[in-house]
């Protein structure tokens, strides 16, 4: 017989013959990239972030991915897409309206978020890129 989940508040609801599972989805970090340095701000683009390629294929983000930014200097926060940067370009470009609460040189965090089910949390370890000045990968933790 087949298995039918539909999501619920708190998690997802999966309908098995003659029971019900619930499964607690949780959102969790599944990937950063710490102390990236703004290279060009972008306010009449149309809005995203624009990451070199090295550094998002060493955290796993894929272009359209949804990511929260965090300014280390001004403290601002935003929520944006990701655009694929040239290779070795060490490009972080914040562009659209965001580009007008960072300035270049500017340090940030990017985090991705993910869900994942109680029982996957002991296993998970988000990848954690670490950067230069100019945004080439130093080690990833």
């Amino acid at each position: 017989m087949p298995l039918e989940c539909r999501l619920a508040i708190g998690g997802l609801v999966a309908f098995v013959p003659d029971k019900v599972v619930r499964l607690m989805l949780r959102k969790i970090l599944r990937a950063k990239i710490h102390r990236a340095t703004i290279t060009e701000a972008q306010p009449d683009y149309v809005g995203s972030i624009t990451i070199d390629r090295d550094l998002m294929d060493a955290v796993d983000l894929a272009a359209g991915e949804c990511v929260l930014v965090a300014d280390i200097d001004t403290g601002s926060r935003f929520e944006t897409y990701v655009f694929e940067g040239d290779r070795a370009s060490g490009v972080i470009c914040i562009n659209g309206a965001a580009a007008r609460l960072v300035n270049v040189g500017d340090k940030i965090i990017i985090m991705a978020f993910g869900y994942v089910d109680s029982a996957e949390l002991p296993g998970h370890k988000a990848p954690v890129a670490l950067v230069d000045e100019s945004n080439r990968l130093t080690r990833k933790i």
